[in-house]
């Protein structure tokens, strides 16, 4: 009984915490990532809004070069998509692999790889240390909400080394 009533509660404080946020504050015209400094900004014409510490993939050094091989993209791309349902809490999708990635794997005899996303913590990872996943950008779940409530779909966003 008592386990029932705790499951029960466990789920009521679960629903009544949503992860979607909202936000009404100045539009967010741009997303830089600095590879180096392992830092997210967000940014308008005026300048930076917000910066949040990022973990990368797990070979962070260098660019994409091929599917699998656990680096960071670098380039120019947008995001282009948002998953609600992620297994990482949420995630915005970025437009990697663009048509320069594209050719530089074919001629590379390779596959480009895809679905980088900038995403939350799975609770499987909440131990990883730094630069854990397969060639995404990871925040914390708090910072996925703010993030997922400010950048918009078509953003674009600089991933630099």
């Amino acid at each position: 009984m008592k386990r029932a009533v705790g499951l029960g509660l466990a789920l009521l404080a679960t629903s009544a915490c949503s992860k979607f946020e909202s936000y009404d504050g100045p539009q967010v015209t741009r997303v830089v990532v600095v590879k180096e400094a392992r830092t997210l900004y967000l940014l308008n014409e005026e300048g930076v809004l917000k910066t949040y510490d990022v973990d990368l993939g797990f070979a962070p050094e260098g660019d994409k070069a091929q599917e699998g091989d656990g680096r960071t993209p670098e380039g120019n791309y947008l995001i282009d998509r948002r998953n609600p349902n992620s297994q990482y809490h949420l995630s915005l999708g970025i437009s990697y692999p663009n048509a320069h990635d594209v050719a530089l794997a074919r001629a590379a005899g390779v596959e480009p790889g895809g679905d980088i996303f900038i995403h939350g913590r799975s609770w499987r990872y909440w131990t990883a240390g730094e630069d854990w996943t397969a060639g995404c950008i990871a925040v914390r779940d708090r910072e996925i909400r703010e993030i997922y409530a400010m950048v918009q779909d078509g953003t674009p966003i600089d991933i630099l080394p």
